[in-house]
């Protein structure tokens, strides 16, 4: 939906021309891919998933391939696709000096459920939002029982209904698993299936999905929050936080990093580096005890990070190959990690 909507429907609309990069953003050659395809084609705006500038923030830190390249019709990136970590987005803004627009909406939804309204004259940006409702969306969160929480506060992200004009109006040839699945848990509600919270001048913060957040001694957190502190370790270039089963506390959060290249530190240093900054700006109460170094995350052809497939893992349950998966050796590796560290055994 999201092609259909970016990459046909809304430039032939608007008059523009579409350039189409199928491939990876490092590696093909280097991690100026995405620069010089700006370039040669004259591109005004891009559209990717923040994995693409995290993988390209990891083997350029310094962005030291984007001056080789003209990028003077460059005037927007939009990033969508999974959540935006600060970190990234401002690494963005440093180095291309132009607005990253982080936006969040579904393939339910057919167009963007909040963003920061370019067209319409931008916002200031805050980081880890990706904006305000837009028109026709109104979005409330809840707690499980379906009451509105305070501002501020984390729950079920929700649209009231009726949503409106170019969402989905059903399941094909499956009206009661449409019910099932989007309206009846909270009545007179559209479920995302998100986690998120709304803040005081009614920016909306998407921390993770709803099966991401855990459930530590009866504390529920966000592993979406555990990421951004991951993410601001400066020798961290991408990272993912999953749940895996605890005897006492029920679960316990468990970290991946994946280093900027270049780094020659000791990889346990860093992780230990990474536990503290997750006791000092979350607190004791997450329980964050283990890191694991890795060469890189398994993800999906989109750049949707296996979450769940790491969880599996983990925790040793069964499991099936995802169809979608970049690269299934990736796997492998994540499971000799694992085991390296006596998890998953």
């Amino acid at each position: 939906m999201v092609g259909h909507s970016y990459i046909v429907y809304g430039p032939l609309l608007h008059g523009c021309t579409t350039v189409l990069f199928e491939g990876k953003p490092v590696g093909t050659p280097n991690a100026g891919t995405y620069w010089r395809v700006i370039s040669e084609h004259g591109v005004v705006a891009l559209f990717t998933a923040p994995t693409a500038f995290r993988a390209i923030k990891g083997q350029d830190p310094k962005g030291e391939f984007v001056p080789k390249y003209d990028l003077s019709k460059f005037r927007t990136l939009f990033l969508a696709g999974e959540r935006a970590d600060p970190e990234t987005i401002k690494w963005a803004e440093q180095k291309l000096n132009v607005p990253v627009i982080d936006h969040w909406w579904q393939t339910e939804t057919g167009s963007p459920m909040t963003i920061n309204p370019a067209g319409l004259g931008l916002l200031p940006v805050k980081y880890g939002s990706p904006g305000v409702p837009m028109p026709g969306y109104d979005i409330r969160v809840l707690d499980d029982a379906g009451h509105e929480v305070p501002r501020g506060t984390l729950g079920n992200v929700v649209v009231k209904l009726p949503l409106p004009a170019g969402c989905l109006p059903t399941l094909w040839n499956a009206d009661d698993r449409f019910r099932q699945a989007y309206l009846e848990e909270f009545p007179g509600f559209y479920k995302t299936a998100d986690a998120g919270m709304m803040d005081e001048d009614g920016y909306l913060f998407v921390m993770a999905r709803t099966d991401d957040i855990i459930n530590v001694a009866g504390h529920r957190l966000s592993t979406g929050a555990m990421e951004e502190v991951l993410a601001a370790h400066p020798d961290v270039a991408e990272c993912a936080v999953v749940g895996i089963a605890d005897a006492m506390k029920g679960q316990v959060p468990l970290g991946f990093v994946v280093l900027n290249a270049g780094v020659t530190r000791d990889s346990g240093t860093i992780e230990n580096e990474v536990v503290t900054l997750v006791r000092e700006r979350i607190g004791p109460v997450a329980a964050f005890k283990t890191v694991v170094t890795i060469k890189r995350l398994p993800k999906t052809r989109s750049g949707k990070i296996l979450r769940g497939t790491m969880q599996k893992i983990a925790d040793k349950e069964d499991w099936t190959m995802p169809a979608t998966i970049d690269d299934p050796v990736i796997l492998d590796e994540i499971t000799a990690a694992l085991k390296g560290r006596g998890i998953g055994l």
